[in-house]
């Protein structure tokens, strides 16, 4: 069905200590394809005790690996970058049958996924000691990066590629062993990435996978003094249960969870560029993304024409299966989410909101037309809530300062986007948003050079960039005392 080059990258098991635990058709959990409801494959139910299996084989594997040079940690995971794109053709249509998303979108999904393996893989080399002066002279002192440990990797099923490697690219460069718990609607990404790491010769006791339900698996994961570190992209609940769970072992947490991104056309804005952005942030992988463009405020004076050139632009799209030619918006991920958006679209117009504009194609199942809808304010559901899908609401508002209150009146602080010519309104505007990333002209905010992360309800710690293998080092400070340090005599 997937027409593979290489069929066993599609693997139907669980990864414990590089033994494949195959899933059992009486008690696996199915996944299926979100366009049509196909069977894409099945998985096992790991628990409690695989859990634990995996925990005590990272705690096994991780003294060898941290003792190995970074260059011989950093030379296999850039062989597995190597790997990832060999066979990224297979990797991105192993994506579009578990998540849906069109295969042109996919495919630059594994491009982008690999560019966090190389980067950390050069990264992984830079990382080492330094020096801090002494305020005595017969002491010296080194602050030493260590490997914080076994790490618990937990991931969504909206970037089933890239959010592995996002994670696990630092952790395996900086000397960590990871646990890795994909989404269940999405594992088979993470399997196959899994399984490109063994290929590359990354120790099968440095990289699980455990397929299944999340309860039981994070609730081991939080619980035991062997995993020294939690990372976890997902919503702001569950980030905020896993953080309290993870309060007794006192670990190192990331949590990168909800956002309500603002994006705001102040009137000198170039209508064209922001528009342009405005699809790329709002409609990529169907609107289903943590910093998609959820609130759009658009000056008045340039409202109108900001909505007409915004509503050309979406008729345009066409939702259809990922496989199919010419699909330019996919599915969304199940039918609970259609029900959300769907939801959101219904209160929005009877709230007074207006439908402006339609993209073409399929209305079934669990597809969704993504629209334009004007008039929208504070009093709807989707001012406040994260719609997640192809929804794009314009708020008007008249001057700067209302626009940054309308921007910052969410908990939530993840990405916000602003578009205007003026540079001294840029500086005045980026400093105001209360978010961990901010966009000026562009709608693009996620690359491997710069720091990924949110602030307020959308989580702590950052991935990406330099700070990103910060996330899975821990700091030592080396005191030397009592050293004979005299001048030596002419």
């Amino acid at each position: 069905m997937l027409e593979l080059r290489d069929p066993s990258l599609l693997r139907q098991a669980a990864l414990i200590s590089g033994e494949w635990l195959v899933a059992d058709k009486a008690s696996g959990i199915a996944v299926d394809n979100p366009a049509d409801g196909s069977l894409v494959g099945m998985v096992p139910p790991c628990g409690r005790s695989e859990t634990q299996a995996a925990i005590d084989a990272a705690m096994a594997a991780w003294p060898d690996w941290r003792a190995r040079t970074a260059g011989e940690r950093c030379a296999l995971v850039e062989r597995w970058h190597a790997l990832v794109l060999e066979n990224a053709d297979d990797l991105a249509r192993i994506m579009t049958a578990e998540q849906g998303k069109p295969l042109a979108e996919a495919q630059g999904e594994i491009r982008y996924a690999a560019t966090f393996i190389k980067w950390f893989a050069e990264e992984g080399r830079r990382v080492g000691a330094r020096n801090v002066t002494s305020p005595e002279r017969d002491r010296r002192i080194l602050v030493l990066t260590e490997p914080v440990g076994p790490s618990a990797i937990i991931t969504p099923w909206n970037f089933p590629a890239a959010m592995i490697t996002r994670k696990c690219a630092p952790a395996l460069a900086a000397g960590c062993p990871v646990i890795i718990k994909p989404s269940e609607f999405t594992p088979f990404s993470a399997l196959a990435m899994a399984e490109l790491a063994l290929r590359a010769g990354i120790p099968a006791g440095l990289i699980h996978v455990l397929t299944g339900m999340p309860q039981e698996i994070g609730e081991t994961f939080a619980a035991s003094p062997d995993v020294r570190k939690l990372s976890f992209t997902g919503s702001t609940r569950v980030g905020s249960l896993l953080m309290r769970q993870c309060a007794d072992t006192i670990k190192r947490i990331s949590l990168e969870l909800g956002g309500n991104a603002p994006l705001i056309v102040f009137e000198d804005a170039d209508l064209d560029l922001a528009v342009k952005a405005a699809m790329v942030s709002k409609f990529r992988n169907s609107g289903q993304t943590c910093v998609c463009a959820n609130r759009i405020f658009v000056q008045s004076s340039v409202h109108d024409e900001f909505a007409a050139r915004l509503s050309a632009a979406v008729s345009a799209l066409h939702a259809a299966p990922g496989f199919e030619a010419g699909a330019t918006v996919g599915p969304l991920i199940n039918a609970a989410a259609v029900t959300k958006v769907s939801e959101h679209v219904a209160d929005a117009l009877d709230r007074g909101g207006r439908l402006v504009a339609s993209g073409s194609g399929r209305e079934d199942g669990n597809f969704v037309r993504p629209v334009v809808i004007t008039d929208a304010h504070a009093d709807m559901r989707l001012a406040s809530e994260e719609t997640f899908g192809p929804v794009a609401p314009l708020f008007r508002f008249e001057d700067e300062a209302q626009a940054i209150a309308m921007a910052n009146d969410t908990p939530y602080g993840l990405a916000s986007y602003f578009y205007t010519r003026d540079l001294s309104r840029s500086f005045r505007v980026a400093e105001a948003l209360e978010a961990g990333m901010v966009a000026l002209n562009t709608g693009s905010i996620a690359m491997e050079v710069a720091p990924f992360g949110g602030v307020k309800a959308s989580g702590l710690g950052r991935e990406g960039g330099t700070a990103g293998i910060e996330e899975y080092l821990e700091t030592k400070a080396f005191h030397i005392g009592g050293l004979e340090l005299q001048e030596a005599q002419a």
